[in-house]
C-alpha cells in the first residue's frame, strides 16, 4: 500500500524537496547519555537498550559508517546524515562540529537530522545546527519525547518532564530549526486518551515533523525484566494500528511523518512479534486510514477512540 495517498510522509516531503528520493543513513557518533554515565542516572529509560540501533558503529569514523551504510541501498543519489545513537548533542560544540562536519563534506550528504533529548540541546549545539541550514543543508532536530505527561516520563526513567521539551522547541523555533518529536504508544499506564492528550499538546506547542512508535520490548532493558514478570505488555497490531491511525488523522496534513511504526529483530526484540516485519503494521495502519480518512481529515473532530477487538 502506498501510504503517500494517506500521509505526509517524510520520504514525500524530501522527493518535493530535492526532486528524487534521498535516503537517510544511520550513523553512532560515539556519544553516551546524561541517563547513562551518572549525570541523571545509570542504565538508560526503562524500554531503552541502545544497542539495537547499531552495535559497534561507532568503532568507525562517520565517513566510514556513511560508506557502509550506502551499500546497502542503490535506491538514492542523496543522502541525509542521521545522528542516531544515543545523545547525539550530549558533547562540546566542538566535538559535535567535528562530527558533523565529517558527514556534511560528503559530496551526495544533503542535510543532517540529530536525534537527542529535550534537556541536552544548549544554545551553542543549536546554533551550530542553524549554521548548516544557513549553509543550505536539510537540518532537523530528532526529540525524544515519548510522553507530554510528566507520571508517565518519571515511570519510563526519562529524566526529564515537559517543561524541557517545550524549552528546547522554543529555543529552536527561534532559529528556524524544524523538529521531529519522538511519541511512544503503549506506554505502562497510559491509555488511549493519554495518548491522544500527547499528540494534542505536542502539536499545540509547535511541531514541524513526528515518529510514531508501539511500545517494544527489547532485550536489555529494564522494561525486559517488568515484561518477564508480567507486569507490562506491548499492544497488540489491531491495538497499534487503531492509536496510530487515529493520530494520524487528527494530525494537520502539513505536518511530516518520518515515521509511523517501527521494527526490530531478534534476538534484541522480545515483543511484539510483529514488529521484526516492515509491512505489517503499514498495512494494518493504511487500511485505517482508507477506511476512516486520511492526515488530517480529524482536525478539530472530537477524539473517538475506536475500540480494540
Amino acid at each position: 500500500m502506498d501510504l503517500t495517498q494517506h500521509i505526509h510522509t517524510f520520504s514525500h516531503y524530501l522527493k518535493a524537496r530535492f526532486g528524487e528520493r534521498v535516503h537517510k543513513l544511520s550513523l553512532a557518533g560515539d556519544f553516551t547519555c546524561p541517563n547513562r554515565d551518572g549525570t541523571l542516572g545509570r542504565g538508560g529509560c526503562s524500554f531503552c537498550n541502545v544497542r539495537s540501533f547499531g552495535r559497534h558503529a561507532a568503532e568507525l569514523s562517520i565517513a566510514e559508517q556513511i560508506t557502509r551504510e550506502k551499500r546497502k541501498t542503490d535506491r538514492a543519489r542523496r543522502y541525509l546524515a542521521y545522528f542516531q545513537a544515543y545523545t547525539s548533542t550530549y558533547a562540546e560544540v566542538e566535538t559535535l562540529k567535528a562530527l558533523y562536519d565529517e558527514a556534511a563534506r560528503q559530496s551526495d550528504v544533503v542535510g543532517l537530522c540529530v536525534g537527542t533529548r529535550p534537556d541536552c540541546v544548549p544554545d551553542a549545539a543549536l546554533d551550530l545546527l542553524a549554521d548548516y541550514q544557513q549553509r543550505g543543508f536539510e537540518i532537523w532536530l530528532e526529540l525524544g519525547l515519548q510522553s507530554a505527561h510528566d507520571a508517565t516520563l518519571e515511570r519510563i526513567r526519562r529524566g526529564h518532564g515537559l517543561a524541557a521539551y517545550r524549552d528546547a522547541v522554543a529555543r529552536a523555533r527561534q532559529r528556524g530549526l524544524a523538529v521531529c518529536t519522538h511519541l511512544i504508544a503503549g506506554l505502562p499506564g497510559e491509555t488511549d486518551s493519554d495518548v491522544d492528550a500527547t499528540l494534542a499538546t505536542v502539536l499545540d506547542i509547535g511541531v514541524q515533523g513526528l515518529k510514531l512508535h508501539p511500545l517494544m520490548i527489547v532485550r536489555g532493558s529494564r522494561m525486559a525484566a517488568q515484561f518477564r514478570r508480567g507486569e507490562i505488555a506491548p499492544p497488540s497490531l489491531d491495538a497499534y494500528a487503531d492509536t496510530a491511525s487515529r493520530l494520524i488523522r487528527h494530525t494537520p496534513a502539513s505536518v511530516v511523518y518520518h515515521r509511523v511504526s517501527a521494527t526490530a529483530q531478534a534476538p534484541t526484540l522480545i515483543e511484539p512479534a510483529w514488529c521484526g516485519p516492515r509491512w505489517d503494521a503499514l498495512q494494518a495502519i493504511g487500511e485505517r486510514l482508507q477506511r476512516d480518512g486520511v492526515q488530517g481529515s480529524a482536525v478539530g473532530a472530537p477524539w473517538i477512540a475506536v475500540p480494540h477487538a
